[in-house]
């Protein structure tokens, strides 16, 4: 086992598309974005329109309830062929990847692209993996990304790991080190994105750092138990605990069996299956280019859901009270300066409605709010009502979905990250859909695929 096996990483064999001049249609956002905005999804197609794009071999979310699910995954499956027989693709590039994107909002993001070991991944709550889960994974999430993913000849990846490196000794030193190079790829990103470029990582000085790096940032990493929690899943924790699935279930059919951990062996002859690894993008929790951002709640046909959460929390005597301001800027301002309040925009006696309420939580708020709010989704499905809630980011989706269609949205609090790694490693997973990194719009593209 060579170093990088050692702290679960592998170099990949990456795919990028040979038309450079068209990058812009060909990477789109994370198909788990704007799952309430089937309008941006059609803007999106239109832009593509007959070109080569990753749009054509992803599924967005916003579709996942439609009648016309299973053909639109049949078509996946069907275009990723053809794109690996119609030499779409160049021939592939045996490297990581150094990326460095700049948002729509002017920063700058560094990331490593690579491929990890799924058998050093492990999502269950507590878990001494090398790669962990940060929030709690919803398995019901799994099975539809699982019928995609079966068939699939390629993966493309919206995964993005987590790593504490004061230091900067990973991401950004490799960084230094390709860049000497011309870069791999540059292009603009469509629905003003931003920008991305990235360069190749393959030589023997640019993986002697990653190596390096990687012992040191394991020494400050090492947990009590002697474990070492290496990475932490800042996102796309549900398709690589489906990357996880599909891995093991490969290995059940081929004659594995379960161990007493609960992990299934490896068989004969599939140590190096593709199947076993997941493309992915290493960011620096300390890159100043990554804002961590709360993911924010709408529900749907909860009436009165405002006095609902009060009296939950009050059960748990941390309500404070509640209070009304006259704006979402003013809404917005009050709950971004707290770390404990949180702002529901829905409609009341015709018009639109901005309130605080405030509370006394000492943890991460949402660790709070998520149990109050599937406590009330549960009475009301023992009522028969058609109660719905979804996860939304970024502010401008609170207030553009609030009060309309029944719906009334809950902005939260920041988050805070400088002791976000001891926080899982002490206390486990946080509660499910707590934090985004950045805006909507500044989540991973797809660019890079790998063949299965």
């Amino acid at each position: 086992m060579n170093l990088l096996e050692t702290y679960g990483l592998k170099i990949p064999q990456i795919l990028l598309p040979k038309d450079k001049a068209n990058l812009k249609k060909w990477s789109v956002i994370a198909c788990d974005q704007y799952t309430q905005d089937k309008d941006y999804w059609k803007k999106v197609e239109q832009e593509v329109a007959d070109f080569p794009s990753t749009l054509k071999i992803t599924l967005p979310e916003v579709y996942l309830g439609d009648s016309d699910k299973q053909d639109r995954i049949n078509n996946i499956n069907k275009t990723m062929k053809e794109y690996l027989s119609n030499n779409i693709f160049s021939s592939p590039v045996e490297a990581m990847i150094y990326i460095e994107r700049t948002t729509g909002y002017g920063r700058m993001r560094k990331g490593l692209v690579t491929a990890i070991d799924l058998e050093t991944y492990d999502w269950k709550p507590f878990s001494t993996a090398l790669i962990r889960a940060t929030e709690a994974t919803i398995l019901d999430r799994i099975p539809p990304r699982m019928e995609i993913r079966r068939d699939a000849p390629i993966e493309l990846p919206h995964i993005m790991l987590l790593v504490n490196d004061s230091e900067k000794s990973l991401v950004e030193k490799t960084g230094e080190l390709a860049k000497s190079k011309s870069a791999l790829y540059d292009t603009d990103l469509m629905m003003n994105s931003g920008h991305i470029t990235g360069w190749q990582v393959s030589d023997k000085d640019e993986i002697a750092n990653v190596e390096n790096a990687l012992n040191q940032i394991a020494k400050k990493q090492t947990q009590k138990d002697d474990s070492i929690f290496m990475f932490a899943v800042g996102d796309g924790n549900h398709s690589l605990a489906t990357a996880k699935a599909i891995w093991d279930e490969l290995k059940t059919k081929n004659g594995g069996t379960k161990n007493s951990d609960g992990s299934i062996s490896i068989p004969q002859g599939m140590e190096n299956h593709n199947a076993r690894f997941a493309l992915i993008e290493i960011v620096n929790i300390y890159d100043e280019g990554l804002t961590f951002e709360p993911i924010h709640r709408v529900l749907f046909n909860v009436e009165n859901l405002l006095e609902k959460v009060a009296e939950q929390f009050k059960k748990i005597n941390c309500f404070v009270g509640i209070e009304e301001v006259s704006s979402g800027k003013d809404l917005a301002n009050a709950v971004e300066n707290s770390n404990a309040d949180f702002g529901f925009v829905f409609e009341e006696n015709g018009k639109v409605t901005y309130k605080v309420l405030k509370t006394n939580i000492q943890e991460l708020a949402v660790s709070k709010l998520q149990p109050a709010l599937d406590e009330i989704l549960a009475d009301c499905k023992k009522e028969n009502i058609d109660c719905e809630i979804d996860y939304i980011h970024g502010t401008e989706e609170v207030f553009r979905l609030g009060g309309k269609n029944n719906a009334t949205t809950i902005l939260l609090p920041p988050i805070a990250k400088d002791t976000f790694f001891a926080t899982i490693a002490n206390s486990g997973p946080l509660p499910r859909k707590s934090f985004s990194m950045g805006e909507a719009s500044e989540k991973r593209f797809y660019m890079e695929c790998r063949q299965l």
